[in-house]
């Protein structure tokens, strides 16, 4: 017995699966890219859900560098928003294991300031290049850190870096080569724990620094906030220590922040410029 209405319905179903577009999904793709002849290796990360151009954010990871955690931070950070570059200050062959082999990476970099800022402006080099096949709007770039990628973003500023915004989550603050007055371009937003013993006593000179250099610069303090705070897989107590509610509030004043700096509305949706 021949059944038209059923064999009708059966065929529309199947047509609808057939021509439904493949779903789409974050993309994390490597990225490799050399200086003075060593290899480094970080990711691309956007949703491709469109193709409409967004900002492009350089993320520095903290101190244990580009891992499965930074990775899936950079994931998170750029949703719909950013193309992310998850950038690789010690060198492709350099994941620390442990956080005495960070600790080491580290010490290395922060004795050598110039080291460490050339390793970020060609790292901010290879997210601009990115253009060619990601979705990057080139007008707006800017950079984020946690913990030591923190401080590296913050040295990137200070070093003349053509960014619109810069995000510090617990980052170290101090340095021996501090901002020089119109040299220091982006706008900044640090992002610290009220109870971060690391960086406290360095906060004053901080904050007499950027005045000095003119910089346009905001500081929040979270209360019962350690260092470490916006890292969901930080707990080593007392100092060091995840703290949900601060890491919620911390991100969406950086998007708040970047959609003021950039002239773009959240979720990635163009607003006229100005």
């Amino acid at each position: 017995m021949r059944r038209p209405f059923f064999d009708r319905l059966v065929f529309a179903i199947g047509l609808l699966f057939a021509t439904m577009p493949v779903f789409a999904k974050m993309q994390a793709k490597p990225v490799e890219w050399a200086i003075d002849g060593k290899a480094f290796s970080g990711f691309i990360v956007y949703d491709d859900a469109t193709s409409a151009k967004r900002p492009g954010v350089l993320m520095v990871p903290d101190w244990k560098g580009v891992s499965d955690s930074a990775l899936a931070k950079a994931e998170h950070v750029a949703g719909r928003d950013y193309v992310v570059l998850l950038a690789d200050v010690y060198g492709k062959d350099v994941r620390p294991k442990d956080d005495k082999e960070a600790s080491a990476q580290v010490q290395s970099l922060y004795a050598d300031r110039e080291v460490l800022r050339a390793r970020a402006s060609k790292a901010l080099e290879v997210l601009r290049a990115q253009a060619a096949d990601a979705p990057i709007d080139l007008r707006t770039i800017g950079a984020i850190g946690y913990c030591f990628g923190g401080a590296t973003v913050l040295e990137l500023a200070r070093s003349g870096a053509d960014l619109a915004a810069v995000v510090t989550f617990h980052g170290a603050l101090n340095t021996d080569k501090p901002a020089v007055r119109g040299n220091f371009k982006p706008s900044l937003l640090v992002l610290n724990g009220a109870d971060d013993s690391y960086v406290a006593k360095d906060i004053p000179a901080f904050e007499k620094e950027m005045n000095d250099a003119g910089v346009d610069w905001q500081f929040v303090n979270f209360s019962g906030a350690v260092h470490c705070f916006a890292l969901p897989d930080a707990h080593n107590p007392p100092g060091c220590v995840y703290n949900e509610l601060a890491m919620r509030r911390g991100e969406r004043m950086m998007r708040v922040f970047f959609a003021e700096r950039f002239g773009y509305m959240l979720a990635g949706s163009p607003l006229a410029k100005k």
